[in-house]
């Protein structure tokens, strides 16, 4: 299943609380950051075609 784009900024606040929390490792660290910088990377396109669906509906009209 699909997660949707509110479900991935989800992740990503857990993500960040995490890193911050002072009790994880530099190498658990590292592997979050790049689990985070790939769910900013898919929430980017998410945003980027809702805007063109938008954007699409809103000619029509």
């Amino acid at each position: 299943m699909t997660e949707s784009y509110e479900q991935k900024i989800e992740r990503l606040k857990q993500i960040i609380e995490k890193i911050e929390d002072g009790n994880t490792s530099l190498d658990e660290s590292i592997r979050l950051y790049e689990q985070g910088a790939a769910l900013v990377k898919q929430c980017e396109t998410l945003l980027s075609e809702a805007e063109v669906k938008i954007t699409t509906l809103s000619r029509d009209t």
